[in-house]
């Protein structure tokens, strides 16, 4: 079973999530879109099922550097712990700065910002590539002797920490508390579009960091969400690959390898002089500003919210049960749940072109949980999802080539 505090959480997470839901409804504010929520948590499963492999050499290379090079064995007392989450808190920092500050790791990290919605379900959509840059941070932490598995352990707990941060239903707390800690205040002028609230705030835990290092800023008018070029889309797989096509695509068309470089490791927006110089992020215009939705038809948002809800509870089992999974379940049950994630938000983007692959889908995943576990009580109910979810999606399915995106007011 899987002791992960960030897999153990998850229940936590969703109750959470239903608390805002019944705000929502008993306030009658507009906290959630459906297409919006069901993105976040497709864009943190699919950051959980590559996590899995990636977290492998991540934390090979964190026991490595200890085993073989750290200065020292440092015990866990109650003072080396306390140092630890401390340490651990300032590494976050820094790692979540350069995230920001650095246009490669922004990549990682740009997926968290994309949402133009601020809710618990944000504190979820993380980008899977993340890891691969910011991990690296902590590698001092070995060398000066932590163990691997406390600090796991504390990087989880801080981990888990933010969740709650991720909410507009908190207003700011008693001033001794929002000088010291991350609050949702300070962190809702993190994901703020807004010039002034752009690459502020980047605190885990401690906002102190901020304070020291001169990047706090107070919150005051309502932050607008979001990043300063939409994606328009509701597929979290392209959510994650989406800056590193552009990225591309810029490196392409800039000359000289010290301005390719510089594209790669210079901040977000940065271009040699000749291409104009950085470009900055504009003002928000709030009369014209709108959020980027779809409308699909009432049925399919239904669809898609059951088959969400089923793809939910496969990807929680595989979690939870990851360690005694064979590397042949891993892969396979990974494809079906990235695709699926995928393949609703094409749904939920209303692309006919692409819509046709459910069927496809469908078949895929209730004939691999009937391959993959041949007993009666998997082959029949994978065999009655089959029918049930073909015929479904038959009657529901309707081209919709003219609601293929649209907005609506913020």
């Amino acid at each position: 079973m899987n002791i992960d505090p960030i897999i153990l959480s998850i229940p936590i997470y969703f109750l959470l999530i239903v608390a805002e839901l019944l705000i929502q409804f008993f306030n009658k504010q507009k906290i959630y879109r459906l297409n919006d929520a069901v993105t976040n948590i497709s864009c943190g499963i699919t950051q959980q099922i590559t996590g899995a492999f990636f977290k492998v050499t991540t934390i090979a290379a964190y026991q490595f550097v200890y085993e073989n090079w750290s200065l020292f064995r440092i015990e866990n007392t109650w003072w080396s712990v306390t140092l630890l989450i401390l340490a651990v808190d300032l590494c976050y920092y820094w790692a979540h700065r350069m995230s920001h500050e650095v246009n490669l790791f922004w990549g990682g990290h740009v997926v968290h910002h994309q949402s133009e919605d601020y809710n618990f379900s944000v504190a979820l959509r993380q980008g899977s590539f993340q890891i691969l840059w910011t991990f690296w941070f902590y590698i001092p932490l070995a060398f000066l002797g932590f163990n691997t598995v406390t600090f796991l352990i504390v990087l989880a707990l801080n981990t888990v920490y933010q969740f709650w941060i991720h909410t507009e239903t908190i207003g700011k707390l008693p001033r001794p508390i929002e000088f010291i800690f991350n609050t949702p205040s300070h962190h809702r002028v993190h994901h703020g579009r807004n010039p002034k609230y752009i690459d502020k705030n980047h605190a885990g835990s401690l906002i102190i960091w901020d304070r020291m290092f001169g990047t706090f800023q107070e919150e005051e008018e309502r932050p607008t969400y979001g990043i300063t070029k939409p994606i328009n889309t509701w597929n979290p797989v392209w959510a994650n690959l989406q800056h590193y096509v552009d990225m591309t695509s810029q490196l392409r068309s800039t000359p000289g390898l010290m301005n390719k470089l510089g594209v790669m490791f210079y901040k977000p927006g940065w271009r040699p002089v000749a291409q104009g110089g950085y470009q900055s992020a504009p003002e928000v215009d709030k009369v014209n500003y709108r959020k980027y939705d779809t409308h699909p038809a009432f049925k399919m948002s239904l669809y898609v919210l059951v088959q969400f809800i089923i793809t939910l509870a496969v990807t929680s089992a595989f979690l939870f049960t990851l360690a005694d999974q064979e590397l042949i379940n891993k892969l396979t049950f990974s494809l079906v749940i990235v695709w699926s994630v995928a393949q609703f938000g094409l749904l939920l983007d209303n692309h006919p072109e692409w819509s046709r692959l459910e069927y496809l889908r469908i078949l895929f995943c209730g004939g691999v949980f009937a391959f993959l576990y041949p007993y009666p009580l998997i082959i029949i109910p994978s065999i009655i999802y089959i029918g049930v979810a073909l015929i479904s999606f038959f009657f529901i399915y309707k081209p919709a080539t003219d609601t293929v995106g649209s907005v609506i007011n913020s």
